[in-house]
């Protein structure tokens, strides 16, 4: 969580939201034959034989609230099924146990993004569970009490990667250990390997890009003749608000964004030009190599976008990215390096894709 936190400044309130899922796997147990063997000696048998099933379906159902890009406070229930002994004794009888195990959890978890999609979490927290256990005796083994249960809090941890498949979609893979209280005085770990869908809530609106204000109305004087009127000078330069594009962190073009951009292209229509320029930038936070290669994957989007709609041709534009490197806000008018909502609405101008066109004729 720690690495999480370090590894990626940048994070902010964007990826805040309440997302849910459900997970299924393998469970497994350490049944202690020891403590079984032990247990029956000291009622007069000896065991000549012990048969464990240490392995069980398990799965859980968790909803959790994402505070931001690293870090998510996740709870649920889970059911981590049942494990059981039969143990052949002299003098001749068995003794048979089960255990079911279920329960509720409550997490922290710290998220490490790899790439775009794909990131590592890890988690840790407390389990409350229910365990009901059940025993039966054959022959000379009686169970003076067949089925204990215990109710108990322990601790939890776990480790796993998660791969977004759209913006509200994503699988997870994830190891985790539960500390088990198992009604007989006994203490030991449930291990789960499980795969599972998360679903986010509340995507996003698109922000609407804002609009020019309209010149004011101005009485035209009476012309003695008719003139014609040459059509306007194609745009030259316009500089695209990264935020009216895309969204936070992402390099897919929302909607409102691919509007602003078919405006662009139908000003420039019908120029005579030599080559478009798109050039992304980011603001200052973050790390440098991540910030360059987001703001080239924006301007490459964009790149892609006025060739495939517009039907600008491909050898005519070209797209670079160049981090934070040129920003547009002055120097000391965003105070501070610790990232705050403040500090990301301030730098907001930075954070954009220039559209230069040269040579127009």
């Amino acid at each position: 969580m720690a690495l999480a936190a370090f590894a990626s400044p940048y994070a902010a309130a964007d990826d805040a939201g309440w997302y849910g899922g459900a997970s299924a796997g393998q469970s497994r147990a350490r049944i202690d034959d020891g403590r079984i063997t032990s247990g029956l000696l000291g009622s007069g048998f000896a065991t000549t034989s012990i048969s464990n099933d240490e392995h069980s379906t398990g799965y859980k159902l968790f909803g959790g609230y994402q505070f931001n890009q690293n870090f998510a406070l996740e709870g649920g229930y889970f059911d981590l099924g049942k494990f059981g002994f039969t143990a052949t004794t002299a003098p001749t009888g068995t003794l048979n146990g089960n255990i079911k195990l279920r329960g509720l959890n409550l997490d922290l978890v710290g998220t490490l993004p790899i790439t775009e999609k794909f990131s590592a979490f890890g988690r840790a927290g407390l389990n409350y569970a229910h365990a009901k256990d059940s025993f039966t005796g054959t022959g000379s083994v009686d169970v003076i009490n067949p089925n204990p249960s215990k109710n108990a809090m322990n601790y939890k941890f776990g480790v796993g990667v998660q791969y977004a498949l759209t913006e509200s979609l994503a699988m997870r893979a994830e190891v985790e250990r539960y500390r088990i209280n198992d009604a007989v005085g006994n203490k030991g770990d449930i291990d789960l390997v499980s795969v599972g869908l998360i679903y986010r809530f509340g995507g996003k609106t698109p922000a609407r890009a804002p609009r020019a204000a309209e010149p004011e109305p101005v009485a035209a004087a009476p012309a003695p003749e008719l003139v014609a009127v040459a059509p306007p000078p194609p745009p030259t330069k316009v500089a695209f608000s990264a935020d009216s594009l895309f969204d936070f962190n992402k390099a897919t073009l929302k909607p409102a964004g691919k509007q602003a951009l078919d405006k662009f292209a139908a000003d420039l229509k019908g120029a005579d030009f030599d080559v478009i320029t798109v050039t992304g930038h980011t603001d200052r936070i973050g790390l440098h190599a991540y910030n360059m290669k987001l703001s080239t994957h924006r301007a490459e989007a964009v790149k892609t976008y006025l060739v495939q709609s517009a039907g600008i041709p491909s050898d005519k534009i070209g797209a670079k990215g160049v981090d934070g490197s040129d920003p547009v806000t002055k120097p000391g008018e965003c105070k501070g390096q610790k990232v705050s909502k403040a500090l990301i609405a301030c730098l907001q101008p930075d954070r954009r894709v220039d559209v230069e066109v040269s040579g127009t004729k």
